[in-house]
């Protein structure tokens, strides 16, 4: 058995979202994305399908062009190969559920690039 919590360590940056692998398992990898309002994910795809839990703040999460409001406590899932992208409202806390076969470093890349 492994844990962990969503919210020990919980820190911030200012120039981009940060993302931590908070746990990992046999078939999937939980990781956290960190928001300062204002910062965003620019739309990207992923390989495999994702669940995406907002545990605190507001999130704007576009797919495909289509805005959805996201409050504490909305989970969404979302097949692979659809493009999106997150706009935090306020600081927020994503837990991002990915598959085994998907990377935390595709996650990381992802953020960098939206700076």
């Amino acid at each position: 058995m492994e844990s962990n919590s969503f919210l020990n360590d919980l820190s911030f940056t200012e120039d981009k979202v940060r993302i931590s692998v908070i746990l990992e398992s046999s078939f999937s990898k939980e990781i956290r994305i960190a928001f300062k309002k204002g910062q965003v994910m620019k739309e990207h795809k992923t390989p495999f399908p994702i669940v995406v839990h907002l545990l605190e703040g507001a999130i704007e999460f576009g797919v495909e062009g289509d805005k959805h409001q996201l409050k504490k406590g909305d989970i969404l899932t979302l097949e692979g190969n659809v493009p999106h992208d997150l706009l935090a409202k306020e600081e927020s806390v994503v837990r991002l559920t990915l598959s085994k076969l998907d990377t935390a470093d595709r996650v990381k890349e992802v953020a960098e690039n939206s700076k």
